[in-house]
């Protein structure tokens, strides 16, 4: 089962997105030991407007339990949605903040997809895409986009699979990435009221 995420899925969410993001990860929290980096993810995750929160994010669950996460949104709405972390990471006495920009403007924006090591090769993350391209079409997106580490070959193939081709290089965390688009049918007129 798809769902929405809840608020009350910030722990499993959180684990889920540092297996995804790793390094990233310490620059969205300004924290360095897994405990912390985890406990921030959970945090942001619980806040509304920032790009990790709940709101932007769904899960997969098998039997009760969480198998995987994807949070997207609109590449229009990236650096807002930013502004809130920059602001947190200031307020920890990290005086040069810069977030890579990781997504385009038109774009609705998979940001993060993370399946449980233990549910994987089932599926899930399949899924999980297939959703977030629905929901684009219904927002009114004709392109969804996503960056994939060059040295994620297994995920790339998975992308390429599902009909992404790469447009570009991106440099995240000081790390190449490709930027992969996939056209979508939409329906006019309702582009970004997913946000309200």
């Amino acid at each position: 089962m798809i769902r929405q995420a809840y608020e009350k899925d910030a722990q499993e969410v959180a684990y889920l997105i540092h297996l995804a993001i790793k390094d990233i990860a310490e620059a969205l929290t300004g924290e360095t030991d897994l405990v912390s980096i985890r406990k921030e993810l959970a945090y942001l995750f619980l806040q509304k407007n920032n790009r990790l929160s709940y709101q932007n994010s769904i899960v997969a669950e098998v039997n009760g339990e969480i198998a995987g996460t994807l949070i997207a949104y609109s590449g229009d709405d990236a650096s807002l949605l930013d502004q809130a972390i920059m602001e947190r990471l200031k307020r920890k006495k990290q005086n040069h903040v810069v977030l890579d920009k990781e997504a385009d403007r038109g774009d609705y924006y998979i940001d993060t997809v993370a399946v449980h090591p233990q549910y994987r090769g089932k599926g899930i993350g399949t899924e999980l895409i297939h959703h977030a391209e629905h929901a684009a079409g219904q927002y009114g997106f004709s392109k969804v986009s996503l960056n994939v580490a060059h040295d994620n070959v297994r995920a790339k193939q998975l992308y390429q699979r599902l009909g992404y081709e790469e447009e570009k290089i991106k440099q995240i965390n000081g790390h190449p990435y490709d930027y992969m688009i996939k056209y979508v049918q939409h329906k006019e007129g309702i582009k970004n009221e997913h946000n309200d």
